[in-house]
């Protein structure tokens, strides 16, 4: 059973989401700071909901301290049409956000989402088959470890995040084929590409943050405006 660590000051709502949460088949513990979350949090949990605007400790500075010890999934629930906590929350590392108010059944999806990452699927027009999901790849010098989800360059873990490593790994499995936004916002964050959401846009950014030169001197990704991003086999 997935276990899930809910944080939100608001008490009614909580109250509401662990009900529906726990139909859905979760195990959920709240807390309702951010200072309570950094107490409780622990690597038994698959994946963090965490509300932005909280006292003692907001979910922004929170989100900061759980990625210096954690790369467990977060899913970040903001304001809806407060922009910089989401852009702010992407570039910290948050796995995606949801506005609220959202529909139950939205947020359910969004959290199934993430969490089928430990078992990556991919669509059938790209040319990977479920059977090859979890073995070893190795790329321009980094191999990929997907049954662990870690990534690792010259014996040093790059520390990446859940979807950071979703989108490298369907990259690596698609060398030198573009793979359209749309494509990797269904595949990685499963959800339907609206027109100003930048989410993928912003873990391809943090991606190469993380990523180090390769070995052939080669850019990792090349991106085509208006149709993708692309893993660079060749000048």
């Amino acid at each position: 059973m997935p276990k899930i660590l809910l944080v939100d000051d608001d008490i009614e709502l909580t109250e509401l989401l662990v009900d529906l949460l726990n139909m859905e088949g979760f195990d959920v513990e709240v807390a309702h700071n951010g200072e309570e979350a950094l107490l409780k949090l622990d690597l038994s949990y698959d994946l963090v909901l965490l509300d932005v605007m909280m006292p003692v400790l907001n979910g922004i500075e929170a989100l900061k301290q759980i990625r210096q010890k954690y790369t467990t999934p977060v899913l970040m629930l903001t304001a809806r049409g407060d922009d910089i906590d989401r852009v702010l929350g992407l570039e910290l590392g948050a796995d995606d956000y949801l506005p609220k108010p959202f529909n139950d059944r939205e947020l359910v999806a969004r959290i199934k989402a993430i969490l089928r990452r430990t078992n990556f699927k991919a669509t059938p027009d790209i040319d990977i088959n479920s059977a090859d999901d979890r073995k070893q790849l190795e790329f321009g010098g980094v191999t990929l470890h997907p049954g662990r989800q870690q990534a690792i360059f010259e014996g040093r873990d790059l520390d990446l995040t859940g979807t950071e490593f979703a989108l490298l790994q369907i990259l690596i499995r698609n060398p030198g084929q573009i793979l359209s936004r749309e494509l990797l916002s269904m595949e990685i964050l499963g959800k339907r590409l609206t027109p100003f959401d930048r989410a993928i846009d912003m873990h391809m950014s943090n991606l190469r943050k993380k990523l180090p030169l390769r070995n052939d001197d080669l850019p990792w990704f090349k991106t085509l405006r208006g149709r993708g991003y692309l893993l660079v086999t060749e000048k």
